[in-house]
């Protein structure tokens, strides 16, 4: 739907930072799914998303409970990780369609393992290694995505591209 942005993050307070940067272009509410190998900071950029977002206390992998739920400013943020998901079906038991409601915001890290039961990512994440860094590319595939997508590419002042 829109071209492919992207920029160099060297270390992982950047990351958090970007993450702040994140929070603003979304604003509360849509569907981003995080893609990226073990290790490349997924959970670190959901933490600085949500502390973005307003979010004081500490921000835990959900590897084994599969989505955090938390509660900022009157916004309901679900960060889910289906690392260890063995069965997209399971994600029916879990309730999956319940969360993602229009004024949500989900934050899905390992997205491919929950094939065919989740919805269509408002935008998509890409975290990948650069150097002793992080390469971070985002896209849009919604509307809302693309509004997501350019306000952040308006905030990416701080940040080389």
């Amino acid at each position: 739907m829109s071209k492919d942005y992207q920029v160099v993050l060297p270390d992982e307070d950047s990351m958090v930072r970007f993450g702040h940067k994140i929070a603003q272009a979304v604003q509360g509410r849509g569907v981003i799914f995080l893609l990226g190998d073990l290790g490349m900071g997924k959970t670190t950029l959901s933490r600085g998303i949500l502390r973005g977002c307003g979010h004081q206390g500490s921000v835990k992998s959900p590897t084994y409970t599969l989505v955090e739920p938390y509660e900022v400013e009157g916004k309901c943020i679900y960060h889910f990780d289906l690392y260890r998901l063995s069965d997209p079906e399971e994600l029916e038991y879990l309730g999956i369609r319940d969360y993602f409601d229009a004024d949500a915001l989900c934050l899905v890290e390992w997205p491919d393992k929950g094939r065919g039961m989740l919805p269509v990512a408002d935008m998509l994440l890409q975290i990948e290694l650069q150097g002793y860094g992080r390469k971070l590319s985002w896209v849009a595939q919604t509307e809302l995505g693309q509004k997501m997508a350019d306000k952040l590419l308006s905030l990416n002042s701080e940040f080389s591209s």
